[in-house]
Formats: C-alpha cells, sequence, structure tokens
C-alpha cells in the first residue's frame, strides 16, 4: 500500500486528509511537527506529502527544503495565507503544488490523482546516460548536474525541466509542452509556476534571464536550451 505522509498540527485538518487519502487507497503517516515530519519521511518513505505552512517548530518551506535532500515524493504545500511570496518560496524549494485553505476534499482529491498520473523522469526513455555542453555535465542516471566540476543542487521540477530542455538542444518547448512532461497533463494551476522554477534554474546554473546562457526565452512562446 503507497504511503502518505500528512504533515498537520491541526486535528480537524488532519482527520479530513486521513479520511480522504484512505479512500484513496494510502497508508497514512502523521506527523504533527516538522521535526516529526522529517523523520517519518526518512523512515516511511512516502509517495505523497501533504505539508501545511504553517507548524509549531518550523514552518513547513524548511520541512520541504530537508525532505527533497533526500525524496523525490511528490509534496503539496498546504498554506492559509494568500500571499503569493509563501507559494513561489514553497514551490523554489521543491513543492510541486500547493493548495490554499479552505479548499473541497475534491480539489485536493483531483490535484493527488493529476500527481500520480505525471510520468518519473527516471521511466522516461533517454538516449544518453550523461550530456556535456561546455562546463555543464547532466548525469542522468544518478540525477546529477555539475558545472565546472561543482555538484549543483537541484530540485526535482528544475532537473526534470533541465532533462526535457537538454534532452532537444535549440529546440523551442512551448508552455503547454513543458507543463505536460514536467508536470503531467492533468496539472492543475497557472503556468506561472514554469517562469518561477525556470528562473530558480537558471540563478543556480549561474545565469539569468537577462544574461542567458543555456536556457532561452522565446517570448510567448515558451524555453529552448543553447548548447
Amino acid at each position: 500500500m503507497p504511503r502518505a505522509l500528512v504533515v498537520e498540527d491541526s486535528p480537524e485538518f488532519m482527520m479530513i486528509c486521513r479520511h480522504l487519502l484512505e479512500k484513496e487507497g494510502f497508508e497514512v503517516v502523521p506527523a504533527g511537527d516538522g521535526q516529526e515530519a522529517v523523520t517519518q519521511a526518512q523512515k516511511q518513505r512516502p509517495e505523497i506529502a501533504i505539508l501545511d505552512l504553517g507548524l509549531p517548530d518550523f514552518d513547513g518551506i524548511e520541512v520541504c527544503r530537508q525532505i527533497r535532500q533526500f525524496t523525490d515524493a511528490y509534496i503539496i504545500m498546504v498554506t492559509g495565507r494568500t500571499d503569493e511570496l509563501d507559494k513561489v518560496v514553497g514551490l523554489s524549494v521543491g513543492a510541486d503544488d500547493y493548495v490554499t485553505k479552505p479548499f473541497s476534499p475534491r480539489e485536493l482529491a483531483a490535484r493527488i490523482q493529476a500527481m500520480r498520473r505525471r510520468p518519473r523522469a527516471t521511466a522516461q526513455a533517454r538516449r544518453e546516460a550523461v550530456r556535456e555542453y561546455g562546463e555543464l555535465r547532466i548525469d542522468l542516471e544518478v540525477r546529477e548536474v555539475a558545472r565546472a566540476g561543482t555538484v549543483i543542487e537541484l530540485t526535482k521540477i528544475e532537473f526534470d525541466l533541465l532533462d526535457l530542455l537538454s534532452s532537444a538542444p535549440r529546440r523551442t518547448f512551448t508552455r503547454p509542452q513543458l507543463l505536460e512532461h514536467v508536470w503531467g497533463d492533468n496539472f492543475f494551476g497557472d503556468d506561472h509556476i514554469i517562469d518561477v522554477h525556470v528562473g530558480n534554474l537558471r540563478r543556480k546554473l549561474g545565469e539569468s534571464a537577462s544574461s542567458p546562457r543555456h536556457i532561452r526565452t522565446l517570448r510567448g512562446v515558451g524555453y529552448r536550451f543553447e548548447p
């Protein structure tokens, strides 16, 4: 039975999530604070994590950052805040999606089902195990990226974006194509999420939108990789 980690200090919300996830066929692993969440994620290796932003010890963003260092579990960030900055930061540290309280159980179930239909990057066909473009080295087997010999820490989404773009140098990928290949064709949300992750990827690669080296923007169309 697949496991789902629910990180929430509210008994009422924990009960709602437990009922929903058990109905979806998950074994629910509860955690009431950030430290317990990290411990349980390491021990139980969940497929999905439902992570509340507001926790009693350290916040959900820090929990997400720590969990993402050792697992590629799908992470849905849950927040009662409406500030877009919280959502952007959550996505930048590795969350796959977010929902804002209050939301319907049906919406959360739809998001979970959509994420589970997304293909894992490790299951996608690749012609080469390693790609090298100047100082940039992309190792697909171990999902590792290095620049001038220095390993760059990427989130799962950032690596998947770089994997797709670098798989066909100079080919322009449209925004719908990026959403379909990286997030899945049942993605719910604004395609602004692409810009957030591409911006973070560029920063980690040592470039920017105004001074791109590998990732170029085609305004009104999408992005392409320059070798």
